[in-house]
């Protein structure tokens, strides 16, 4: 059995130093994960690559993104998390200062996916942390990270048709995190034991896993289809329509970051998880879909940040990078299955196939409470 990992408790306030590097590292993360797509016409003006090509760019990023959580798990067991977000940052630094300056197609793909493999160190590393501060700590954050997605396509814009430009800017923004973290650092990561039971602790990290992966699921199937569905209705302002669900997203995450410590993390994580399951039955009625697309990202909001502080008070932090895999998984299955099922039964199935999703995650939620308790019933008034 492995005992207490000895580290200092996190701040009860969140302060300028628990937030400040953590807050800009975070805008940097969103500002480059919604770059992509928007600058897919000045990839093409620089390297005349095909319509059918240019997406290449943008999974590779993601790519590297996905691959990296992995390895800041083993390298959180034997480095810092400073030395991790630091080398992550740098990584992150050199891939989108490679793109913006590539002289060719195939550099700058490598150079979006070194970034991705920076960005996902970075969000592995910096999750891990704030999950184990609390709820209101890493929902701030991961809401500063829809701000910086939303400022991404307006950095684009303006950018004159200069493809270094927003690439550039995000440089810039990481070594200004760096200048922030030299200052105040970053916050420490407080770890839990692991459990007594071998066996306990493979269901516990399995439901976990699956929580995430659903989350996910939900995420990017309401982010890439509301759109279709909406479509399909005759909304005109569709388009509108997914922005409020992002805009919704954002909104729930900073009310947790205000509010949410009230709240013991399960019972928000199912609450959000049910409300999701109504909003998106709502959606299968014309009248009420642009609305409760929008609650539906409003409901969403608070679940993924949430779920990581949960996960926190009954595993150890630096398993948290290794969680985060299965939100890749959760991410590419999504939007390819609803688009089969779209295709086959038409788009109703959107809202439907959303809604059984969400009804899975409660069932997930409810089972990971269940587990959980069991877990922690040995140990008298330890905090649930």
């Amino acid at each position: 059995m492995a005992g207490p990992v000895s580290a200092p408790p996190p701040p009860s306030s969140l302060s300028l130093q628990v937030l400040a590097a953590g807050t800009l590292a975070f805008l940097t993360l969103g500002v480059i994960q919604a770059m992509y797509g928007p600058a897919f016409g000045l990839f093409q003006a620089r390297y005349g690559i095909s319509t059918a090509g240019v997406g290449l760019i943008a999974s590779a990023h993601f790519l590297g993104s996905a691959l990296a959580p992995p390895l800041v798990g083993v390298l959180l067991t034997r480095l810092s998390l400073r030395r991790v977000v630091v080398g992550s940052v740098l990584t992150l630094a050199a891939g989108v200062s490679t793109v913006a300056v590539a002289p060719v197609w195939a550099l700058a793909v490598g150079g979006a996916l070194l970034g991705g493999f920076g960005l996902g160190g970075v969000s592995g590393a910096l999750n891990a942390a704030y999950a184990s501060i609390g709820t209101r700590a890493i929902n701030l954050v991961n809401a500063v990270f829809g701000v910086g997605s939303i400022l991404s396509p307006l950095l684009v814009a303006g950018s004159g048709g200069n493809l270094a430009v927003p690439f550039l800017s995000v440089a810039a923004l990481c070594g200004l995190t760096l200048l922030v973290a030299r200052l105040w650092g970053f916050p420490a990561m407080r770890e839990t034991p692991l459990p007594d039971a071998p066996g306990r602790l493979g269901v516990q990290v399995a439901l976990f896993l699956l929580l995430i992966a659903l989350y996910v699921s939900l995420e990017v199937g309401f982010g890439a289809w509301a759109g279709r569905h909406l479509q399909s209705l005759g909304v005109a302002a569709f388009a509108l329509v997914v922005s409020g669900y992002w805009g919704g997203l954002t909104v729930g995450r900073i009310l947790t970051g205000l509010f949410g410590a009230r709240v013991r993390p399960h019972r928000l994580v199912l609450g959000c998880a049910a409300l999701t399951v109504v909003f998106a039955l709502a959606a299968t009625q014309a009248a009420l879909a642009p609305v409760a697309y929008v609650l539906a990202g409003l409901a969403l909001g608070p679940v993924f940040g949430t779920t990581l502080v949960w996960t926190t008070r009954h595993l150890p932090a630096r398993l948290v990078p290794f969680l985060l895999t299965s939100g890749s998984v959760g991410g590419i299955a999504a939007p390819w299955g609803l688009g089969v099922l779209s295709a086959r039964h038409g788009p109703d199935a959107v809202p439907v196939t959303l809604a059984l999703l969400a009804g899975l995650l409660c069932v997930v939620v409810w089972a990971t409470r269940r587990v959980t308790q069991m877990a922690v019933l040995p140990a008298a008034g330890q905090p649930t």
